[in-house]
């Protein structure tokens, strides 16, 4: 597995009895209630402010561009123009290279953008956990799956929905380098994607499933009865496969090649119904992982031939924010997870 395992997840996170001290001016030690709370308004003020300028900062790094930036986050892009430029005489250096357009960040500019991603998102779960407390579990969670992954999704969300009702979910077919920089930039909450094939950088993964592969056929094509398939024959037959922008694709790519071939599909999408139409014509054969090869095949029956010699795995998990605590929607869905693979793992136990 590339990643962080991730561990029993956190929420929220108490300061035990006495740990928080009065405020210390010089040697003196300030007792006054009122002045203690004086000073914590002007701390979550500034704190607040602080805040909504990184967020607009995070919206320009999304947009690359000042008027898309501004349109994004609901503000004039004069506005948007001040809040950075107020973040920057704050901090004493320049964050953005400026000319009649946007040109990007300077080195201290992509620092502050790691350090903005941190403070917002933990600011976000800050705010998300205050409200659970009074009000449950509630939000909207943002869910990005590798086009393979997505029959699996209902596993995950029926559960997840029906256990809380009052949350929401949005799923977005993408790439796994996708994934990882909209959760990066704080657009995803969670992802579904390859977790021991290309590295996922600083984030935590849970496994889910091992993700097996079968050729895809016409049912009047000439393989259609096989038992199964050996990778060196896959090699030599008129192939459509998913587009190299995909993992899945890349990871075909290199298993046909471990298996003497180079194959030059002459068609490719990103678009998996797509792929099972041209199939269904009779004129290609496509290789995807089973799991999605039963799920078209019930809905085109479309034969699903195992692919063998060798007989190649790959891990699908759950990519997870690295740090914690995670907000209370985003621990709800990584705690149904947790009990899906546990199930999961205690029917394939029993009928072993």
């Amino acid at each position: 597995m590339i990643g962080n395992r991730l561990t029993t997840p956190r929420v929220g996170g108490h300061p035990q009895a006495g740990e928080l001290a009065y405020p210390v001016i010089g040697r003196t030690l300030v007792h006054g209630s009122a002045f203690w709370s004086s000073c914590r308004r002007a701390l979550v003020a500034l704190s607040l402010a602080m805040i909504e300028k990184l967020e607009l900062f995070l919206a320009l790094a999304k947009e690359r561009h000042f008027g898309r930036a501004a349109e994004s986050a609901g503000v004039s892009q004069p506005s948007l123009s001040a809040a950075i430029k107020s973040l920057e005489d704050a901090l004493g250096v320049v964050l953005v290279k400026r000319g009649s357009r946007f040109q990007g960040f300077t080195p201290e500019g992509e620092r502050v953008l790691e350090w903005a991603r941190r403070l917002v998102g933990d600011a976000r779960a800050m705010r998300d956990e205050i409200d659970a407390m009074t009000r449950g579990i509630t939000g909207h969670l943002r869910l990005g799956v590798v086009p393979t992954a997505l029959p699996f999704v209902t596993e995950l969300t029926v559960p997840f929905l029906a256990r809380h009702g009052s949350c929401s979910v949005s799923a977005h077919s993408l790439t796994s380098a996708t994934i990882l920089s909209k959760m990066e930039n704080l657009e995803l909450d969670l992802g579904i994607s390859y977790i021991d094939n290309e590295p996922v950088g600083k984030f935590q993964t849970l496994p889910l499933y091992t993700e097996r592969y079968a050729l895809l056929v016409s049912p009047n094509h000439k393989l259609a009865r096989r038992a199964s398939i050996p990778w060196r024959e896959a090699t030599t037959l008129p192939l459509c496969l998913l587009t190299p922008d995909m993992q899945n694709r890349r990871i075909i790519d290199r298993h046909l090649a471990d298996a003497g071939g180079a194959p030059t599909p002459t068609f490719e999408s990103n678009s998996l119904l797509l792929l099972a139409s041209h199939v269904r014509s009779g004129k290609w054969v496509s290789i995807i992982p089973f799991r999605l090869a039963e799920a078209l095949s019930l809905a085109g029956h479309l034969p699903t031939i195992p692919l063998v010699e060798p007989n190649v795995t790959h891990d699908i998990g759950l990519i997870v924010p690295g740090r914690e605590p995670f907000s209370p929607v985003t621990a709800a869905f990584v705690a149904t997870a947790r009990r899906a693979v546990a199930q999961t793992s205690g029917s394939a136990a029993q009928q072993g």
